[in-house]
């Protein structure tokens, strides 16, 4: 399978790269900088059509700087844009904020202990995976991490929610980036998830 994945020097986005090519995968990287890389830019379709040009999946794990989250529905548009009758599915990470807490009728980021200062970014992915919901001419999956996505372990395991946010017993929602990572490759090989929007955790 041929994937592109762009971000692919963030930390989703370069062990999404490492999954991948350990999987056998014709990997594709590319990033803004094109340090070791492609140098491309996602918010702008030509770029995205043209570097996304004969790949099966696209996989998209892009963060804008801090006071640039507006960027993340810029990038969405232009993926939708640019794949238009490419024929390539795209995976597109987003956030987390917009998942309703178990046991509740809000999301996360309604919940009175969610952060003000996150608040830009959880913005921004809600109005992203609301973009994501209108788009009718491409097959997407919108991916949603836990509450909690910081590096360690890969141990190949996951659990998948949808709307609702992946909790253990001890109440916890968290995955390492590594596990994420295989969570995503697993979606672009399986294409379980169409026009979804799922979640992960442990």
């Amino acid at each position: 399978m041929r994937i592109l994945v762009w971000g692919a020097t963030g930390s989703v986005g370069s062990r999404v790269v490492a999954e991948a090519t350990a999987r056998g995968h014709s990997v594709t990287s590319v990033s803004r900088s094109g340090s070791d890389h492609l140098r491309g830019d996602a918010s702008d379709p030509e770029d995205v059509a043209r570097l996304s040009a004969g790949h099966d999946v696209v996989i998209s794990a892009t963060r804008p700087r801090d006071g640039s989250e507006g960027e993340l529905v810029d990038t969405a548009k232009a993926l939708l844009i640019g794949l238009r009758g490419s024929g390539a599915r795209l995976v597109l990470v987003g956030g987390a904020a917009s998942l309703l807490v178990p046991g509740s009728e809000l999301t996360l980021m309604e919940s009175p202990e969610f952060p003000a200062a996150l608040l830009p970014i959880a913005r921004a992915c809600a109005a992203q995976y609301a973009l994501m919901r209108s788009a009718d001419a491409l097959d997407w999956t919108y991916v949603s991490p836990p509450a909690l996505l910081e590096p360690g372990p890969r141990t190949g395991r996951y659990r998948k929610g949808y709307d609702h946010l992946v909790t253990s017993a001890a109440g916890e929602s968290s995955i390492s980036v590594e596990d994420f990572a295989v969570a995503l490759v697993d979606e672009a090989e399986q294409a379980q998830h169409i026009g979804q929007r799922f979640t992960v955790g442990y």
